[in-house]
């Protein structure tokens, strides 16, 4: 009742997490579906596309970048640019543009770069699409010879190369247009606090049902063995109120 946001599979998670006690998925949502508890999602959450065919194995090996755009009412058009973690799905860092140059993009990973501390030696591969910023002779010379990255490119007019970030910002946008905004300020709050929930309270499926932080931050091996230790632990305690009751029944 406190969460009515999350689904049966996040709560068996944030359950186990928050509060060390195992609960199926199947359990949690045939409670819910008892009490008449599973409304009708107030937005759509699309599937995610075919992932790039080369799998990433650590953080900061690749990131995906790409620009998205909202219509702010009496203020037009602005830009999103985005870097997230390949391997982590983590957002390194975002910002909202007026416009989708060259110079937006540079930006957006020096910025990005920054926040990450990464070395010289660090640097991953940059994963855009054939944006006319991302073709850009002025991207490319900054690329390389200034920050030294790899940029890779996907198939023109196949997003699904970029999956993760096309998914993610599909996912944003219909949570984040759900409101209307009249100010570019209002926008970006929004934006902060949909993305302090992506990266630090969204369970994600496709890890494990961890949050991207646990996995960009390193906790994710730690977690997912308190989560095994909790489960066998509640099993166990489970079969001994079993055994105990059939005891005192007979």
């Amino acid at each position: 009742m406190d969460y009515p946001e999350l689904s049966a599979r996040e709560l068996a998670c944030k359950m186990t997490d928050e509060l060390g006690i195992y609960i199926s998925e199947s359990s949690v949502y045939r409670i819910l579906k008892q009490r008449d508890l599973i409304p009708s999602p107030n937005h759509i959450l699309i599937s995610a596309a075919n992932e790039f065919k080369d799998k990433t194995n650590f953080v900061h090996q690749m990131w995906q970048t790409d620009f998205t755009y909202f219509k702010i009412i009496g203020w037009g058009w602005y830009y999103l640019s985005t870097i997230l973690d390949d391997y982590s799905r983590y957002i390194i860092h975002w910002e909202l543009c007026s416009s989708m140059k060259a110079e937006d993009v540079k930006r957006t990973v020096k910025t990005a770069i920054e926040k990450a501390k990464l070395k010289a030696k660090q640097k991953p591969k940059l994963l855009s699409d054939n944006g006319p910023c991302y073709v850009s002779s002025e991207l490319k010379d900054y690329l390389k010879n200034t920050q030294k990255m790899e940029h890779v490119r996907g198939k023109p007019l196949h997003p699904q190369t970029q999956g993760k970030i096309e998914r993610y910002h599909r996912t944003m946008k219909n949570v984040v247009k759900l409101d209307h905004y009249y100010h570019p300020d209002e926008l970006i709050e929004a934006l902060n606090k949909f993305v302090e929930n992506y990266n630090n309270c969204r369970y994600h499926e496709a890890l494990n049902n961890l949050t991207p932080s646990d996995v960009y931050f390193g906790r994710a091996d730690k977690i997912l063995e308190q989560r095994a230790i909790i489960k066998q632990q509640t099993i166990a305690k489970r079969r001994q109120l079993y055994y105990q009751e059939k005891i005192i029944n007979l």
